[in-house]
């Protein structure tokens, strides 16, 4: 008999309020669509929702979602920061999720920090002034991400507090919103991640120098959300800088064991995003043994991600305990039925709707389960 799918097989998030069981352990990962207005959700994100929560995907986690106006990476950013923004998200997300499976949904809370005020990728990316529609930003410290752009603004007392409450009043929305789990931005080269690395933080106070200190504003933002959202609260880290002074793995082992003892649920392990100066060694798998080191530090639910695209690869990942689900990106856009092409190649089961059913060959229809269809 063949081994069971453990990429097909349930997994349990705890959190205060009871927490959640995912039916499988694919999980889309968060995909900024730069299609808002005005932080406000729009029919084009219904549409896209509505696509990957009809993937047979066991978690879908909504974009990078921006706790305040500033924090956006660009204009066309989502964001969830008044009444008019948690309006919009709540239509097109209950709009959605009524024409798909009851898949659990997830939002990445996050604040853009220094890499703010940028254009859309497809025009460039790069910072925007005034007049082309930008703004001030912040950081920990007044350093660039990139040579010759305009200085963030380094935070003072009371900008670090209106942050913290501004991730947490966007908690308490998303919790209104009946979204089951949050996963607060830690990645990427964006706010929380530029405090923890050395790269971007160059503070004199009790936010910089030593890793405690780096680690304190992250670990305050996400003690202040354990108080005030009762789901399933988890953190995306970059656990690497992918330079020889930028952050390093141990460190962020350390941080997620801190993260762990207040009370973190799964940790969601990438890297990079701090520096163009990083120099990544991509290819299949490339940050898995990130996510394994992790795992086996701090014995947290932990997601992989990194250049994983087929069924038996990310089955081996976690057959191997390198993780215990594994999340993906561009490979849903290329291919929103990977689910259910995964689940037809290792023997598993989706939700899928009813209008879909017909659509799988007959020797992979076992993965609906004991559908039963009219042969009129």
């Amino acid at each position: 008999m063949s081994q069971p799918s453990k990429l097909f097989s349930p997994l349990k998030l705890s959190s205060p309020a009871g927490g959640l069981t995912l039916a499988n352990r694919a999980i889309v990962a968060p995909m900024c669509q730069y299609s808002a207005n005005q932080g406000q959700a729009t029919d084009w994100h219904m549409m896209h929702w509505g696509n990957l929560l009809n993937s047979g995907a066991g978690l879908f986690i909504i974009e990078a979602t921006a706790v305040e106006p500033e924090g956006r990476i660009t204009p066309y950013c989502l964001g969830l920061w008044d009444d008019k923004t948690e309006a919009a998200l709540k239509d097109r997300l209950q709009r959605a999720r009524a024409l798909a499976p009851q898949v659990p949904v997830c939002i990445q809370l996050a604040h853009a920090g220094r890499k703010a005020s940028s254009d859309a990728p497809w025009k460039g990316g790069q910072l925007l002034d005034a007049q082309q529609g930008g703004w001030q930003t912040v950081g920990p410290s007044a350093i660039p991400q990139l040579d010759g752009e305009v200085a963030p603004q380094e935070l003072d007392a009371t900008g670090l507090e209106r942050i913290k409450q501004a991730f947490v009043k966007a908690a308490q929305r998303s919790q209104a919103l009946g979204i089951e789990a949050i996963e607060i931005h830690n990645a990427h080269g964006y706010l929380l991640h530029q405090f923890l690395s050395p790269i971007a933080n160059q503070r004199s106070d009790q936010y910089g120098g030593s890793l405690e200190n780096r680690m304190r504003y992250p670990l305050e933002v996400f003690q202040a959300l354990r108080s005030a959202f009762s789901g399933v609260l988890g953190v995306r880290v970059s656990a690497s800088d992918w330079l020889d002074n930028g952050l390093q793995l141990e460190e962020v082992i350390e941080f997620a064991k801190q993260l762990k003892a207040l009370g973190c649920d799964f940790i969601h392990v990438s890297s990079g995003g701090i520096s163009p100066k990083q120099q990544i060694a991509i290819g299949p798998n490339y940050q898995v043994p990130f996510a394994k080191a992790i795992k086996a530090a701090t014995g947290m639910t932990t997601i992989a991600v990194g250049l994983i695209t087929e069924a038996k690869q990310a089955e081996a990942i976690l057959q191997a305990d390198e993780a215990d689900a594994i999340a993906m990106a561009r490979a849903f856009l290329y291919q929103p039925r990977w689910v259910w092409q995964a689940a037809a190649e290792l023997g598993g089961q989706v939700a899928a709707s009813e209008q879909y059913w017909r659509c799988m060959p007959r020797q992979a229809q076992h993965i609906f389960g004991q559908v039963k269809l009219g042969q009129r």
